[in-house]
């Protein structure tokens, strides 16, 4: 590995007690681009299970899930009439959550990359990057190597570090989600179409076993449940405005420079659990957590999450207690599991606006019921014929507003 500048002969950290320590930040930062990428993958594979290592999934799992895939892509098909792309026989991934995080990751990297670019654009607003991403004050081009290198290091943290925490948060989110999810819509957030489900083995067995619920029922559960989410979510429109409003979301965020000197004391670098812990938080990094655009913003994400999560609840508890026999009690595991607020959870609503709380939940339901109450089931078709036909944060309390708006008939 090459010397990064400033470390050789002659260099204003040659030598001394501090030399090792500053050369290993240096090959950190260096060429790391608006967002440190390996820190966000090594952070992911860290916190996705606390850098322990994981067995393999078990392949008679994928096995069964793929047969009982065929029965549940049949009864979703019949419930929604909805149609989605499908290039072949849909198969099944059976992933660690290592290998969910990763994924995970990859899915979302547009909307990390339009957060870097926002940090980027803030910072340069404020006058306050005054070298290119990457590099050390010091080392600009023209610029000789005297006076006090730490000065000169301390003076530009905020732009040597952005991309290194936006990193180390982004993987720190990802990896404390994959610690819980089940499947790739868990949580719910659109991601590219595949020829395929991902289902985290070790996690629905783990579920299935601290319940004690039949493990066929489970896969049978995260079959529907995942193959409703793919029906809904792969209508292209529902997804482009899904990921309209997060990209919205992520570019209203501001910079903020004033905590970051003060959370370097003490961490050490080698260590993930003292950098998650410094730096974990993306408070460290942005500016108000949300604003007033924000907040408009999320009230519409609110809305469509809570007509996707109503509807499929409610045709997951018409197909699921034919399908499932142990139907009632999962539907009260699922219940409690939701409740969970994680730390992944919490970083989600912040970083990206996603957020649903049991309010959240009882309120799409509530929305459902409410429209199949005046107009019956066929109106719940019309929730995913177009995007004119999405709800507005006003008409999720309110289904009648909704129905009249569509030209369906009330009451």
């Amino acid at each position: 590995m090459s010397t990064p500048q400033g470390f050789g002969p002659g260099g204003p950290f040659e030598g001394g007690p501090f030399a090792e320590l500053m050369r290993s930040i240096a090959h950190i930062f260096a060429n790391q681009g608006p967002l440190n990428w390996e820190i966000a993958k090594q952070m992911a594979d860290w916190a996705a299970n606390d850098g322990q290592p994981e067995a393999n999934p078990d392949p008679v799992w994928r096995v069964r899930l793929e047969e009982l895939l065929r029965v549940a892509e049949m009864h979703v098909a019949e419930a929604t009439g909805l149609a989605w792309p499908s290039e072949g026989l849909t198969t099944v991934a059976s992933i660690t959550r290592v290998e969910w995080a990763r994924r995970t990751l990859d899915d979302w990297k547009g909307h990390f990359e339009t957060l870097a670019s926002r940090i980027a654009t803030t910072a340069d607003q404020t006058g306050e990057n005054p070298t290119a991403p990457g590099q050390f004050p010091w080392l600009a081009q023209g610029q000789e190597p005297g006076g006090d290198p730490l000065a000169s290091l301390f003076s530009g943290i905020p732009q040597i570090l952005g991309p290194f925490l936006l990193g180390l948060q982004a993987g720190s989110m990802v990896g404390q989600l994959a610690k819980t999810a089940m499947g790739q819509f868990d949580p719910l957030m659109p991601r590219p179409f595949r020829t395929e489900i991902a289902v985290v083995t070790s996690t629905v067995q783990q579920f299935a076993s601290e319940w004690s619920l039949p493990e066929d029922d489970v896969r049978m559960w995260i079959c529907l449940n995942e193959t409703f989410h793919r029906a809904v979510l792969g209508q292209q429109f529902v997804s482009d405005r899904l990921n309209s409003l997060v990209e919205a979301y992520v570019g209203a965020f501001s910079a903020r420079t004033d905590p970051i000197e003060a959370r370097l004391a003490g961490v050490d670098l080698s260590d993930m659990a003292s950098m998650q812990e410094a730096f974990g938080d993306p408070s460290t990094l942005l500016a108000e957590m949300q604003n007033d655009v924000q907040r408009s913003l999320q009230a519409q994400l609110r809305a469509i999450l809570c007509a996707i999560t109503g509807y499929i609840d409610f045709q997951m508890d018409s197909v699921g207690r034919r399908l499932v026999g142990s139907y009632p009690a999962m539907a009260e595991a699922l219940r409690r599991r939701r409740l969970e607020d994680t730390r992944g959870s919490t970083m989600l609503a912040q970083l990206f606006g996603i957020s649903m709380s049991q309010e959240d939940y009882e309120a799409g339901r509530s929305f459902v019921h409410g429209a199949v109450e005046r107009a019956g089931e066929p109106a719940l078709a019309r929730l995913w014929s177009s995007e004119r036909n999405l709800p507005t944060p006003a008409e999720l309390s309110a289904p009648g507003l909704w129905l009249a708006r569509i030209d369906l008939p009330g009451e």
